[in-house]
This record gives C-alpha cells, structure tokens and sequence, in this order.
C-alpha cells in the first residue's frame, strides 16, 4: 500500500493544502529514468509508481502507510512530477503511471 495525498491547492501563504491522505494499493518502482515532468522539462525519476486510480500532478505519494496531515513535512513522501494513463488496445483497461 501506499498513501497518496491528492488535490493540492494553494493555501494563501505560498505553501499548499492537500485532501487528507488516503491508502492505495500499487507498485511502486525505485528507478531513476531521464523523462519529462507535466510542464515538458526533462528531470531524472526518483520513482515510478503504478495505480489503478488517477492521481493530481502536484499531489504526493508515500511508499507506505501515514496519517500525516502535510505530506511535504513527511520524510520519503515524494511529489507526482508526471501522471499518464495510456488504454490497452480494446480500451478495456489503463495503464495509470506516476513520476516522481
């Protein structure tokens, strides 16, 4: 399981808010990989992750179970850089990555 903390929104401080942290089943990757973030600049992964749900770019990730409320607080917790959603052949089913 991992935790996800999704819906980032600006808190009128210069920092973020998030929705409250929620547990979802995935397979999280340690891999380094030369890609590409949401805005087309080229980055290094510290992690692929894959989900069976959408994720909000911007939102954060954690390979483990945590009730922390802010996640940029959270040691480990990383933010989704990239999110793509690619449909096998017959649009049956998706393929949900996220970059960190």
């Amino acid at each position: 399981m991992i935790t996800y903390w999704g819906n980032p929104r600006p808190d009128g401080s210069g920092g973020r808010t998030f929705d409250d942290p929620v547990s979802i089943p995935a397979r999280w990757q340690e891999r380094q990989e030369l890609t590409y973030d949401s805005k087309g600049q080229q980055i290094v992964s510290r992690a692929v992750v894959f989900v069976d749900q959408d994720l909000d770019v911007g939102g954060y990730l954690y390979n483990g179970v945590s009730v922390e409320e802010d996640p940029t607080a959270l040691t480990g917790a990383w933010e989704i850089k990239n999110f793509s959603k690619i449909a096998n052949m017959g649009r049956t089913q998706h393929e949900r990555k996220a970059v960190l």
